[in-house]
């Protein structure tokens, strides 16, 4: 099993840095997951530990996850979700040239079961969800333009399916149309950035998670300065 790497860990819950290529929470299909990666983490100092998901990623994104240590936290990361407390902020790198720098995009999400993937409906339905999310270019190199984007809902696939349905798949996502070749089980595409409003007062915790160590990802580095 590939090794944890811890971002901040307290008593009361534990960020990670997920790799791409695994999924988030215990599966009996899957002996190694990030929740899996946790449990052997947590059992080196607690005979029993709790672990509550309080969210998720893609198998193939990377990035920032917090798991919960004790279940009163769960509850509290998630009324923090519910009332939308919590930012997130995404990084991403495709390779066709955004339409503008910057821009808010609004779509409606049905999710397609049959194809496992997040389709864009040309109108509201009773089967569609609104989605929201922001981006703006702040790089760009012959890789493609990389992107940091924030999501104002957390729709399923709805940063993929948003930045294809504008012609920016994200590179190596060939499910929503990227033609450009990445890492197996693996799009350019990294939780980065988690923000939250610590309950009952005015403060603020960020935490970030290191970018994969790729070329694409290297080849950035300097321009997270301008985030």
């Amino acid at each position: 099993m590939p090794n944890l790497e811890v971002v901040h860990e307290n008593n009361d819950y534990i960020v990670v840095n997920k790799m791409a290529g695994l999924i988030s929470e215990k599966s009996p299909y899957e002996d190694c997951t990030v929740e899996n990666q946790v449990l052997g983490h947590l059992l080196k100092s607690k005979r029993k530990p709790y672990i509550g998901i309080i969210h998720r990623l893609d198998r193939v994104t990377s990035g920032v996850l917090i798991f919960a240590k004790k279940k009163s936290i769960l509850v509290e990361f998630n009324n923090l979700l519910s009332s939308r407390k919590v930012q997130k902020t995404y990084l991403a790198i495709v390779k066709n040239k955004p339409p503008k720098n910057k821009e808010n995009l609004i779509n409606f999400i049905v999710k397609n079961n049959l194809e496992k993937k997040a389709d864009i409906a040309q109108s509201r339905s009773k089967d569609s969800l609104e989605c929201m999310l922001s981006y703006k270019v702040i790089d760009k190199n012959d890789f493609g333009y990389l992107l940091e984007i924030k999501p104002k809902t957390g729709r399923f696939h709805q940063i993929r399916a948003q930045l294809a349905n504008i012609g920016l798949p994200i590179i190596g996502d060939e499910k929503y149309g990227s033609v450009q070749e990445y890492y197996p089980l693996s799009i350019c595409l990294h939780a980065w950035r988690l923000t939250y409003q610590v309950s009952g007062s005015k403060e603020f915790k960020t935490f970030e998670a290191p970018l994969p160590k790729n070329a694409f990802w290297n080849s950035y580095r300097l321009g997270l300065s301008n985030c």
